[in-house]
């Protein structure tokens, strides 16, 4: 490893392989996978009809620049629109790529509205991915220290806090934009008050301010709908989705409708390598999967399987502070840091993942079965009964 930059310290397993909802090491030891790649494989790993897909694209066409139409490019773009209910995307490789097409499209139409510095309100604890502007729109300082100064042009209030988004509206007249997660993951797995996404879509409305979601991580069916806002059934400006949607083949999307559809022309943004045939024969396979395959009802379910019997085993643990989810993304709240944690499941043969120091983040494949399911609750559940006794 003495060759790659140490951007992730020091790494607990190698990993040869993925079947279905498991991983195995180098040495053929299995572990259940709770955290999908970080959200990515929720069609669980080696699924044959993505490898299938991509197999066949790399036989006919990789890569061709964005000078010339691809069918794959056009088919996927209508698919994800039909799904999403928005007018046109924009494709490119990563979460925080599509992150920064939608904060230059809101830019942009601050611009042509004549606000001088156009300004998005974005949210305590946010996490919108690793470059410039995305960590100048996130929350956490862990992601900015050493990066300063960061990119100006945002405005902070408290995720969840609709009031404090009503005083802004009243206060700031640059706001162009709000750009916030729909349930903050990196943050700590926070979901609003249910009315929260449906309060600022009417206040984005009065003001004429664009409504942005991030969806990189709530998107492709891991809250049991394909859209995490659609549990509220509304119609957000701009939507970027990225992690799910090639299921672990790297690809983004920045979706826009009304008048941020029209906001990029010719020149005012791209991407070498974004819709690339071979990228979008994976996120087709991916969706295709997706539907045919009921992913959607099962996320729902094993999601809801999980919290009720991970609260019910857990109920008399003090330490346990919170058990909150919304389809397979679950956070388990401890009153103390429990990053340990995350090491202790590899010896139990279980990935999990630790975020905001206290906060276990279970990120499963969405095709979990029952006994999967049940098995990692039994797992985890004794893990977290033996490190509230020993800690």
């Amino acid at each position: 490893m003495k060759n790659l930059m140490n951007t992730y310290g020091a790494p607990e397993l190698l990993i040869s392989h993925g079947s279905g909802a498991w991983l195995y090491d180098q040495t053929g030891d299995k572990y259940l996978d709770a955290l999908s790649g970080i959200a990515v494989c929720g069609l669980g790993h080696s699924h044959p009809a993505i490898s299938e897909a991509i197999a066949l694209q790399s036989e006919q066409l990789v890569h061709c620049s964005n000078f010339f139409a691809t069918s794959n490019q056009q088919i996927l773009s209508k698919k994800i629109c039909d799904i999403s209910g928005m007018s046109n995307a924009f494709f490119c490789n990563s979460g925080a790529e599509a992150n920064e097409t939608a904060i230059k499209i809101a830019r942009m139409y601050g611009k042509n509205k004549g606000i001088e510095i156009p300004t998005i309100l974005v949210t305590s604890n946010a996490f919108h991915g690793r470059t410039l502007a995305a960590i100048s729109a996130s929350g956490a300082k862990k992601v900015q220290v050493g990066f300063e100064p960061l990119l100006t042009g945002f405005e902070r209030v408290n995720f969840n806090d609709i009031h404090a988004v009503k005083n802004i509206a009243k206060e700031n007249k640059n706001i162009c934009a709000v750009f916030i997660e729909p349930i903050q993951g990196e943050g700590g797995i926070n979901i609003p008050n249910d009315n929260y996404l449906n309060e600022l879509e009417k206040i984005c409305r009065e003001n004429n301010w664009l409504l942005m979601l991030d969806e990189v991580q709530t998107g492709n069916g891991r809250t049991g709908e394909y859209f995490c806002y659609q549990h509220n059934k509304i119609q957000p400006d701009v939507v970027t989705t990225s992690k799910g949607l090639g299921n672990g083949f790297p690809i983004g999307a920045c979706l826009a409708s009304g008048l941020a559809s029209d906001i990029l022309q010719p020149g005012s943004h791209g991407s070498t390598f974004g819709g690339n045939p071979l990228a979008c024969a994976a996120a087709i396979a991916t969706i295709d999967s997706i539907y045919s395959e009921d992913i959607l009802i099962n996320a729902k379910n094993i999601g809801q399987r999980l919290v009720y019997s991970l609260s019910s085993t857990l109920a008399n643990v003090t330490a346990v502070k919170s058990i909150r989810g919304m389809g397979c993304m679950i956070g388990i709240e401890l009153d103390r840091p429990c990053k340990d944690l995350f090491s202790i499941g590899i010896k139990n043969k279980i990935i999990i993942n630790v975020t905001a120091e206290n906060i276990i983040r279970l990120l499963p494949p969405l095709i979990y079965s029952e006994e999967e399911a049940d098995h990692l609750t039994n797992t985890l559940s004794g893990m977290i009964k033996s490190y509230s006794e020993q800690s």
